[in-house]
């Protein structure tokens, strides 16, 4: 996942259909779901988060190139938890 603030804001407006600096939160995960970053917009400009698992998976729920998440999900995806075990 080389992508950052200028690739990633590209994915969202193409790929995704949305507006990057609407102050969203979008979420990209890796091929192989060991790192994620997260892309958002405030006052000041483009932010981007990261995190890369030493070991283990995340687990989005849903497939697909887009899907809503509850700020709930987001966190528990964060701690590494599946979704669909819940």
């Amino acid at each position: 996942m080389r992508k950052s603030f200028d690739g990633l804001s590209a994915l969202v407006r193409t790929r995704l259909a949305e507006d990057p600096l609407s102050g969203q939160l979008f979420v990209f995960i890796n091929r192989r779901r060991t790192q994620l970053k997260v892309l958002y917009f405030d006052r000041g400009g483009y932010c981007v988060w990261a995190k890369r698992l030493e070991q283990g998976q995340f687990h989005p729920l849903g497939a697909g190139d887009k899907h809503r998440l509850e700020w709930t999900e987001l966190k528990l995806i964060l701690e590494g938890i599946d979704l669909r075990s819940i």
